[in-house]
């Protein structure tokens, strides 16, 4: 039995959470490269070619973090 439903939750861009914060798509880039529990999924060779999909729950996190 899955206990752990976190692939089944809302998973945002770093451009919808742009939008939705009122923040730069480059500075939350940085904030989500390393966090734990993002989705990091890689498009070609180069690094600067990946596709990050956040959590609801870890978009939360970071926000609490950072308002704190």
């Amino acid at each position: 039995m899955l206990t752990d439903t976190s692939f089944a939750e809302r998973h945002y861009r770093i451009s919808e959470l742009a939008a939705l914060w009122h923040a730069g798509r480059e500075t939350l880039r940085v904030i989500f490269m390393q966090e734990p529990g993002v989705v990091r999924i890689r498009m070609g060779r180069k690094k600067s070619h990946c596709t990050y999909l956040i959590p609801a729950s870890v978009a939360e996190r970071v926000h609490r973090r950072l308002s704190s």
